[in-house]
């Protein structure tokens, strides 16, 4: 009989945001496949919680040679309960290659959601939020790191990403050079425990800011770069290759202008301009 692969969320800092279903899973799995056993054991003592689960660790170093033995469990009928040291499994932890196994095994996979960094950092940033991306973390050589921001100096979603503290400092500076000094960004550090702070303000004054060093658990959000604004001229060959296609000059005209955020009157009249 099958049994099924449970990824749960644990706290990033405060353990009062454990969910009641967490502690129930953690009573009742078969198997719980743990980031770190000493960082499960203590979560297990603050929640007052006893597991009569067979414990195994399951990190970056060993996670492609305990996979087939976890899925196979599942397999045979067991529970197998993922967790990591803080927030949900398979965002920048274990996980992503046990998912895929399990599915590859038409094994059921559920998730028992639960706090999230990067959720959390995203509506304490003041920033806009109604589109993002996740970058994690960047290369750790500078120059790498710093090609990598390039790319993404265009990116009009808000992005998140995460960093080690003793590398804040460096990061903040290839940021401002990359996506300048004044792009709105949001250092979150310590998110929901004793001594939480986010600090706002531009890239370059954040990296002067971190120049002394920071302590903690670091997520970074990062304003998304202005919309650009298209010239209706440019988009002529676009409404016409839709036209060509069978499209009405009329239809082909509202689908560009709404993609790319121009008024329909202006590239409609560049249309007929060009025709000319």
């Amino acid at each position: 009989m099958t049994g099924r692969l449970v990824l749960a969320g644990t706290p990033i800092g405060d353990v009062e945001d454990a969910s009641p279903r967490l502690r129930r899973l953690l009573t009742e799995a078969d198997v719980i496949a743990a980031e770190d056993t000493r960082r499960l054991t203590g979560l297990l003592q603050r929640l007052g919680v006893v597991t009569p689960a067979r414990v195994m660790s399951y990190f970056e170093g060993n996670e492609a040679a305990r996979t087939p033995a976890l899925v196979q469990a599942a397999r045979d009928g067991a529970t197998v309960l993922l967790i990591t040291d803080a927030g949900m499994p398979s965002v920048s932890d274990p996980g992503y290659r046990l998912v895929a196994a399990a599915v590859a095994a038409a094994v059921p996979v559920t998730a028992a959601p639960g706090p999230s960094a990067v959720l959390t950092a995203l509506a304490v940033s003041g920033l806009p939020v109604d589109r993002f991306c996740f970058e994690g973390f960047l290369p750790r050589k500078s120059g790498e790191r710093g090609r990598r921001l390039a790319e993404l100096a265009r990116e009009e979603r808000t992005m998140v990403f995460f960093e080690a503290p003793h590398r804040l400092a460096a990061f903040l500076t290839d940021a401002a050079q990359a996506l300048g000094h004044d792009r709105p960004a949001a250092v979150c550090r310590e998110l929901t425990k004793t001594y939480e702070e986010v600090r706002r303000g531009g890239l370059g004054e954040l990296a002067h800011w971190a120049a002394d060093g920071v302590r903690g658990e670091i997520t970074i959000v990062i304003a998304g770069a202005a919309a650009r604004q298209s010239d209706p001229a440019d988009l002529v060959e676009d409404v016409e290759t839709l036209v060509t296609g069978g499209q009405k000059l009329k239809a082909a005209v509202n689908e560009v202008a709404a993609r790319a955020g121009v008024p329909r009157n202006a590239l409609y009249q560049a249309v007929l301009d060009a025709r000319k």
